[in-house]
């Protein structure tokens, strides 16, 4: 009975979901400061998507880092040392 009423994908953006938020948007911020609100959120993700990129070429350059570590050492080889009986 819940399945019925509760799809899977209630938490899915539609675009109805995409239409009433932005007619709540006009509603609380009203026509002259949404503009304003617009530039500032698209240059706050902006500034994360940078910040992100950012992020993701220092762990590049740490796996390069990483990876030539690796090979300093396996060429190191433990001595075997073998007993007499």
């Amino acid at each position: 009975m819940i399945d019925i009423l509760l799809p899977n994908t209630l938490m899915a953006v539609t675009p109805v979901s995409l239409i009433v938020i932005a007619v709540v948007a006009l509603i609380i911020f009203g026509p002259k400061k949404l503009p304003q609100f617009g530039r500032a959120v698209g240059s706050t993700l902006k500034e994360f998507k940078d910040a992100t990129k950012g992020l993701a070429e220092d762990d590049d350059d740490d796996d390069k880092t990483n990876k030539s570590d690796d090979t300093v050492a396996k060429k190191e080889e433990p001595k075997k040392i073998e007993s007499e009986v």
